[in-house]
């Protein structure tokens, strides 16, 4: 099993950062969501009741960097979609003698796109006066939730791509994860928030990520207990639905 998850991931990332046109959007698209909320947005630290000590630019490089890696696993989703209409992973299925390590290779392969992205991302920040002040422990804590987000997201992404096995279905991985992402507390914190969009984001998964994340580099572990209890459960639901697509794309 080993042998195909490493085969699989090693195609991947060859693929990712050999090739331009999979290797820029994934990484622009964090580095433009960081400078355009960080930059245009940065007044809002002035807001009575913003008192996120390490400062906007702190603030919102948390919710980057969860969004990037969610949204890295919907790009896996994509190119497993498209390997489908290629007819490689069909010939791949036929090959691999554990056909799981398929699933865990191209996860694989999904986690380092994303730590070499949110890396970028991170020295722009740090580059701009972002202030970090959570210890090396912390931004270990920090690291393995995002990998865990982002573990969440390509085995929902890979569930729904080998069950319809085309590129059609972008959509379907793409917009429930938009929503969790943009109905959470993006821009302020969510004691700032009012009405129906405090009450949705209080129920949010994705708040308790943020409030992890966020709670993480500031040196506090406040929140951090619940975003992992809420993270581990997701990504082993998420696993078995993408074990199911497996079974599913085997019998077609």
């Amino acid at each position: 099993m080993i042998d195909v998850v490493l085969a699989v991931a090693y195609r991947s990332i060859k693929k990712s950062f050999t090739n331009a046109a999979f290797l820029l959007p994934a990484l622009m698209f964090p580095v433009i969501f960081f400078l355009g909320f960080a930059g245009a947005l940065s007044s809002v630290s002035s807001v009575p009741g913003f008192d996120y000590e390490p400062g906007y630019e702190t603030f919102q490089f948390a919710f980057v960097l969860l969004q990037s890696a969610a949204m890295a696993g919907v790009f896996t989703g994509f190119g497993i979609a498209q390997d489908f209409e290629r007819g490689f992973a069909r010939r791949l299925m036929i090959a691999a003698p554990h056909r799981s390590g398929i699933v865990a290779g191209y996860a694989l392969a999904t986690m380092v796109r994303w730590i070499f992205n949110i890396a970028v991302v991170a020295a722009i920040g740090l580059l701009i006066g972002m202030e970090i002040t959570g210890d090396a422990l912390d931004l270990t804590g920090l690291i393995v939730l995002g990998l865990t987000v982002n573990l969440i997201g390509t085995l929902w992404a890979a569930g729904v791509a080998l069950r319809l096995r085309s590129t059609q279905a972008g959509p379907v991985m793409q917009f429930p994860i938009f929503l969790l992402i943009f109905l959470a507390p993006v821009f302020v914190p969510i004691d700032l928030l009012t009405g129906w969009i405090h009450t949705v984001a209080s129920v949010n998964p994705f708040t308790a990520f943020l409030e992890g994340a966020r709670s993480l580099l500031a040196g506090s572990t406040e929140e951090v207990g619940i975003a992992f209890g809420i993270a581990v459960p997701l990504a082993l639901l998420f696993g078995l639905w993408a074990l199911g697509g497996l079974r599913a794309a085997e019998r077609s």
